[in-house]
């Protein structure tokens, strides 16, 4: 991506995790570009084939605090990588008083998130695969178990365990999110017993059963299709034998209707 910034979507997000979301939704800041190539991707208009505007931080600002004066309970940046000097100037700019979240793949470089300390109160994450090699299979990303578990490890240091206010929303904590994929139930069940021996307490896990095939997926011998209610339960028993606190999805989530609609 370019310096300027590229924006595809700036609007009230209803559908993350309630403490996200919350009643009156969140401020969603969705960024053109995206450090991973998933196969899988159902915003690949925008990953990967750069759909979206240029626009100075003060104008996705003032856009914001548009959004917050609306009621927005917190201020979502989506897929901000690339951005993250940007990101430290828009939040300069609004000074928000709800908490900031950055929704991440999970690749992240520690250096990065490093200089976002103290600019962000909540972090959500993607662990999507257990193997190296899934990542570069679907995501065309080397080592990136080895750099999402770096990555965690440093958002939970700068975050602490999770804390929630009296009306539901997280103030403070990480949350990290696992979509389960066709015909890989061994690495979902794989990921919850390695985070919860090494993150019980310190975070919140999200089980996404939301995957719907798109793009090359579609022909992919093993990603063409949505998961079976059996993939989904075998997860979800895994989940909910282990001791992580969080949130799993309905099955009904997995409906092209929850992509966002892009606004260029």
């Amino acid at each position: 991506m370019p310096e300027e910034i590229y924006i595809s979507r700036i609007a009230p997000h209803f559908w993350e995790e309630p403490v996200i979301s919350g009643k009156h939704g969140t401020a969603a800041v969705f960024f053109t570009g995206c450090t991973l190539d998933c196969i899988y991707c159902q915003n690949r208009e925008i990953s990967q084939d750069n759909l979206g505007k240029k626009m100075t931080a003060k104008e996705v600002g003032d856009k914001i605090l548009e959004l917050l004066e609306s009621g927005a309970e917190t201020l979502s940046f989506i897929t901000p990588t690339h951005y993250s000097h940007k990101i430290k100037e828009i939040i300069d700019y609004v000074k928000p008083n709800v908490p900031v979240v950055y929704n991440t793949s999970g690749y992240e470089s520690v250096d990065t998130l490093k200089e976002l300390d103290g600019y962000i109160d909540v972090y959500l994450p993607d662990l999507k695969y257990f193997s190296n090699e899934l990542g570069r299979m679907y995501s065309k990303a080397d080592n990136y178990f080895d750099t999402a578990v770096l990555a965690i490890e440093e958002m939970v240091r700068q975050t602490g365990s999770p804390k929630i206010n009296s009306k539901g929303i997280m103030e403070k904590g990480t949350v990290v999110r696992n979509l389960v994929l066709p015909n890989h139930t061994k690495n979902s069940i794989e990921i919850i017993k390695f985070l919860n021996e090494n993150f019980e307490g310190k975070i919140l896990f999200s089980l996404m059963g939301q995957y719907v095939p798109y793009g090359p997926a579609l022909s992919h011998n093993k990603l063409y299709r949505k998961i079976t209610n059996r993939e989904y339960q075998k997860v979800l028993s895994a989940f909910e034998s282990s001791n992580l606190d969080g949130f799993c999805q309905e099955l009904s989530s997995a409906d092209e209707k929850y992509i966002p609609k892009w606004d260029v």
